[in-house]
Formats: structure tokens, sequence, C-alpha cells
């Protein structure tokens, strides 16, 4: 039975501007990858993130659709073949499971997907000014989340550790945990102080703290780090299973956050767990400004892991023009309700 393959490429309209150390977010592109074969259907999404992504290259567009044209090769080929292509590595994965599956959208069943159990997930507070990023940590605390994930580095630091310090104020760090995100902003001179001012508030880890490439400093920074390092883009095209464990061994980071569509897809994540777990290196999953079709995928993958920690998936609701979904966030936690239909039309 043949299988035909199709592309389709989609822009994601952001509802607010959404700010980030790389600057401020107004649109998201993404593509689809479609597979038919006699009557069932397998759509993957592979998820592109334009200036991090390492496939962010000229000729992405021209790859899919060499991928399309050569889908008779099968998953297994198409993967070795696009090693250097993680986003669309993820796509195919999603796509081949998404063809073999009951539903095009069921790709692990689980209680997760019946509706019976949920994620617990953070809740993700964009950068921006005082007043906009105070609003936002409100509304995650009053919707019942009770691990809030703050973006720094765009605004003075004075600034973001007075917000850190409005929440610790009311909330304890047996009530809220508090993550946060550097996006790489810091300097290796400077890191280390900044990370001392920050313990102060029982802070439960930083991701990247300064940018990615500076192992031995980075390696010194978690040796001496008085708040849990998570590495994030570190991880973005290192694609040997001998390089990724000369990574963790070399820096020995406390935690690694595993982003399937920027690292390749679900196996390339399995064995980056796998890596970790053997370094004493703790993880989770986050999704990375996907449409609802590739956070479904990451939810289902991360759900059947059953990791304790809160995950990243709270990315579906940043959009005007997302696909609609069973995906809902109800008091920080990320669930499927089966009363809801997917709608996906391109």
């Amino acid at each position: 039975m043949t299988i035909t393959a199709s592309y389709k490429k989609y822009i994601l309209n952001f509802k607010n501007p959404s700010g980030t150390s790389r600057g401020i977010l107004k649109t998201k592109e993404t593509w689809f990858i479609i597979l038919q074969q006699n009557d069932k259907i397998g759509i993957g999404e592979t998820g592109l993130f334009r200036g991090l992504s390492c496939d962010d290259v000229p000729n992405y567009e021209e790859k899919l659709h060499w991928v399309c044209e050569n889908i008779h090769l099968g998953l297994e080929v198409l993967l070795q073949e696009l090693i250097k292509f993680p986003s669309i590595q993820f796509g195919l994965e999603q796509a081949f499971l998404s063809l073999k599956s009951q539903t095009p959208f069921e790709l692990f069943p689980t209680k997760f997907t019946q509706g019976k159990e949920a994620i617990n997930i953070n809740g993700l507070i964009w950068m921006g000014d005082k007043d906009f990023m105070k609003t936002q940590i409100k509304e995650k605390l009053a919707t019942g989340f009770s691990c809030i994930k703050m973006k720094i580095g765009a605004i003075d630091f004075e600034t973001e550790l007075s917000l850190l310090a409005s929440i610790r104020k009311e909330f304890s760090a047996n009530e809220i945990v508090l993550r946060v995100d550097a996006n790489g902003a810091f300097l290796p001179n400077e890191a280390l102080q900044k990370l001392e001012q920050l313990s102060k508030f029982d802070i439960h880890s930083i991701e990247q703290p300064i940018k990615q490439g500076q192992m031995e400093a980075m390696a010194d920074l978690c040796t001496k780090t008085p708040v849990p390092i998570a590495l994030d883009e570190e991880l973005i095209g290192v694609f040997s299973s001998e390089e990724r464990q000369k990574l963790l061994s070399t820096i020995q980071p406390q935690y690694i956050i595993l982003k399937p569509s920027l690292l390749g897809g679900f196996a390339n994540s399995l064995e980056w767990i796998t890596l970790a777990e053997q370094n004493n290196c703790g993880w989770w999953i986050t999704s990375a400004l996907e449409s609802n079709v590739g956070l479904n995928a990451i939810a289902q993958f991360t759900y059947h892991l059953k990791n304790p920690l809160p995950q990243g998936l709270g990315t579906g609701s940043l959009f005007t023009n997302n696909f609609e979904s069973p995906l809902e966030i109800n008091h920080g936690k990320l669930q499927y309700n089966n009363t809801k239909n997917w709608n996906f039309t391109l």
C-alpha cells in the first residue's frame, strides 16, 4: 500500500507580541507533513523556530519537498538522512505514528488521551515591562498554577528581582515553585553574582544562564551555582551520541530541558533522557511554540514518560489562529477534554 506525502505552510499569529531575549515575536511559521495511505491520513508538525532551530537554513522548504518525494524510503532511512534537520525528523515521526493510529491525533493512547489524568505544567511569564509581567504573574497565580516560569534578561535585572521578590512575599517555595529562563542573557563574568542574587528567592532552576557553546564556563558555573542550572539551547545541534555524552559529562548540569522539535523528535529525546539519567541529571520536556498539533504530540509523549516535575507545555493558548483541539489548561494542568473535537483545516 503506497504512502503519498505532501506539506503545507501555516503562519501562527500571537495574541500579544511575546518578548524573549532574542526579540519580540508576533508570528510563528510552521509546516505540516501530511501522509496518505488509502483512506487513512497521518499528520505531523515540523516545528521550525527561526533564530533558534539549527535547521533554520535557506533550503529548509526544499528539504521538505525532498522528503515528500522520497517518502517511499520509509521512516528509518529518512530519519538518518535528516540528522541535521531535527524539526523535520520530529514532524515525520508524528506523521508515521499518526498514520498508524486509530485517529490522526491519538499517537500514544493513555489515561491522558482518555481524559482521566492531566499533566502538571508551569505557567509561562513572557518578557515585557514591569506592569505587563506583573499582570501575567497575577493571572497565572489566580488560575491555579503551582509552578511559574519567568523569562528574564530583557528588562533591567533589578526590576526582575523585584518581581520575584513580590511573588515570594506572598508565596513560599512550598506553595509556588519558581523557575527562571535567561535564554543565555548573562555574561560569563557576571553570571555567578546574578545567580547568588536569584538564590535569595528559592529558585527551582535557571535555564541557560549564559549563551550556549561556552562549555568550560558553563561547567564551572554548574559546579559553583547556588541555583540549579538547566541546559536548553546548549543541546541544540548536538547530533551524535558521543557529543551528547561529552557535553553532559563535561558540564554536569543539574537538569536538561528537552524540546522534541528542536532536538530531532521522540527517539532523540529518549536518547538525551537516557544519557541524562546516566549522568545523575534531571530533566523535563517543553514545547517550542508549535501549534496544537505539535503540542498534542509532545504532551502525549511526555505523559507516558511519567516524569513528576511540572512540564513546559502551556504554549497552545498563545495564538489567535491555533487549531481547535481537546487540549485545555485547568488549574495549572494540561488535560485532554474528549468532549471537544479537533478542527484541523489549512
